[in-house]
């Protein structure tokens, strides 16, 4: 399954940190963990305090020192220890009755919109999306508009999505390109692999990528506010008034939420609420692999590890990076529920250090550490986020839409931004910017929902009663029948793509190949996640069947309906199809 890279902390560095032995290193995960919590300073930061940072830039990514790492990782805490309601937080949006548009009230705001994004990393794409076909558009980011060091890994025909959706040309994907590579393997230790060509084969520029979108977005006549944050919005009648700190006032008819997973207004809408999983990323890009010419995409650590009082399955990705042959960036991810006890960024990061070296074939010490990468991505079972409050609208990762499989949100970005950008330009030219009627923006969508059984299915469940290598086992039977039923299985599933047929394709041969597995699935999931997951499952067949069959009779008449029931008609014919997976071309 495709884990797109968009967006982590990290610390970057052009010097190498030397360690003081030359060994394999085969210390036990419970004991790396317990290094972090010893008076002197851990492996890791040793290892990031001697790499050099430049300064911070927005979005998800952006912080990058060490002390960066322990407040994410005390936000990880609390989040953790925190009840699974937690205090109201505090109330960024409201909604105030009559019109903005009085005379007393109107004259104090100093620019009006069409649309104001805020969050601009992976909010320009909405924002020059938006602005091309004819509306004014603001972006209101709270750091300097600029992309990140570490790549985002993606293949070609994700990326020409966005050309279909006309916010770049097919000769900025090779200027923002850095790198491109060749084949990829998913691996499964102790059990076999398989390799695929053009998955995730290229890594991105984000620096050159937005600067791109930047410049495009501006000559289309986009306005973009740096350094500026949110400090309210209040809901009228007529439009959305959103204040910066210094009192400014903009006025918008609609607000997009793009400020990411930790958004001040998704925590307002899901009231605290602890997220239901949690994907962990560590790593880091070093220079010094020679052995550099493929990637993984993922690859399973043969058992269950313990860390702490926890037990966490690891993941594996590689991929070569753009600036230099030799340069390699590698993640080590794990999914946990947030609670009590579970490991911290630092403790998997001390783990990394004492593993990755014997994953990849080399010394630790050999290597020029150049950045460490690190990132905590929840993730909530009723995604996407449909909208709370008129006239907002939540977007990227800010919404959900993304697979509670992945980390990061590019590639869910770049599947829906064309049929989302026609969906919000009707809005807003039709006015119809009620909750309503936005929440048909971000639909019900039950591929996206059956996926939190395969997030479940690879989270160590504590004292389920199975094999330590139970899940790898489980990833690897599945892998060898998509393998055996080809490339319309396979390529879809790996691109986080469920679809039915493919879906029902792969659980048959499963279950006639490896009869004796079922067992341990009904232990590691549990029976009330597969009665639910039955749901999605059926509803997945269903919408499959209305796309093929009811969409095509429906749509043709769509022109004859007046202006609102055509949005809404349309709507619902995009949650079909998008909701079966049916977008998906090879």
């Amino acid at each position: 399954m495709a884990t797109l890279i968009a967006g982590f902390s990290y610390s970057q560095s052009l010097h190498l940190p030397r360690l003081r032995s030359r060994r394999r290193p085969h210390q036990s995960a419970s004991a790396a963990a317990a290094a972090v919590s010893q008076s002197s300073p851990s492996r890791t930061q040793r290892i990031m305090e001697r790499i050099s940072s430049t300064g911070e830039v927005g979005g998800a990514g952006g912080a990058y020192s060490y002390s960066a790492l322990k407040r994410l990782d005390q936000l990880w805490s609390a989040i953790c220890t925190a009840p699974a309601v937690a205090a109201e937080p505090p109330e960024i949006v409201s909604s105030v009755p009559g019109l903005f548009s009085q005379p007393q009230l109107a004259g104090k705001a100093i620019d009006k919109f069409d649309v104001l994004v805020c969050g601009g990393t992976l909010g320009i794409f909405i924002a020059a999306a938006l602005e091309a076909k004819g509306l004014k558009v603001g972006v209101v980011e709270r750091n300097v508009l600029k992309g990140r060091e570490q790549e985002w890994n993606i293949s070609r025909k994700e990326l020409l999505e966005l050309v279909k959706a006309g916010v770049l040309f097919k000769e900025d994907i090779e200027q923002a390109t850095a790198v491109k590579f060749n084949p990829s393997r998913c691996g499964f230790e102790g059990k076999g692999e398989i390799w695929v060509e053009d998955i995730l084969n290229l890594g991105i520029s984000p620096v050159k990528l937005i600067e791109i979108m930047k410049e495009r977005f501006n000559s289309l006549g986009g306005v973009i506010l740096e350094s500026e944050s949110v400090s309210s919005i209040c809901i009228y009648e007529d439009a959305a008034v959103l204040q910066l700190p210094n009192g400014r006032l903009l006025s918008s008819r609609l607000i997009i939420d793009a400020m990411g997973n930790f958004s001040p207004v998704v925590k307002q809408i899901r009231r605290g609420r602890k997220p239901d999983g949690v994907c962990l990323v560590v790593g880091s890009c070093a220079r010094g692999f020679k052995n550099n010419d493929s990637s993984d995409v993922i690859y399973s650590s043969s058992t269950v590890k313990k860390i702490g009082a926890s037990e966490v399955q690891l993941f594996w990705e590689a991929f070569p990076a753009g600036s230099g042959p030799m340069d390699r960036t590698t993640y080590m991810f794990t999914y946990v529920d947030p609670q009590p006890g579970r490991p911290k960024l630092e403790d998997l990061l001390e783990l990394y250090w004492e593993l990755m070296p014997s994953y990849q074939g080399v010394f630790l010490e050999d290597l020029e550490i150049m950045r460490v990468v690190y990132g905590i991505f929840p993730t909530y079972r009723d995604s996407p986020l449909p909208a709370a409050f008129n006239r907002v609208l939540q977007f990227g990762d800010a919404s959900g839409i993304q697979s509670p499989v992945s980390f990061g949100g590019f590639g869910s970005l770049t599947r829906h931004l064309e049929r989302l950008s026609t969906g919000i330009h009707e809005a807003v030219e039709g006015d119809f910017l009620d909750s309503y009627n936005l929440s048909l923006l971000n639909p019900y969508m039950p591929n996206l929902s059956s996926s939190w059984l395969f997030q479940r299915a690879m989270s160590a469940k504590q004292q389920a009663g199975v094999s330590p290598d139970f899940i790898t086992e489980l990833l690897h039977v599945n892998f060898q029948s998509m393998e055996k039923l080809g490339d319309p299985v396979l390529r879809p599933f790996l691109q986080d793509v469920i679809q039915f047929v493919p879906l029902v394709k792969t659980l048959v041969l499963v279950m006639l190949t490896k009869p004796q597995i079922i067992p341990s699935i009904f232990k590691q999931v549990g029976v009330p996640v597969l009665l639910n997951w039955f749901g999605h499952f059926f509803m997945l067949g269903y919408y499959t069947f209305l796309s093929t069959f009811v969409d095509p009779v429906i749509r043709p008449s769509l022109r004859s309906l007046p202006s609102e029931m055509r949005y809404r008609w349309s709507r619902y014919l995009d949650a079909w199809k998008y909701g079966a997976g049916l977008d998906y071309e090879l």
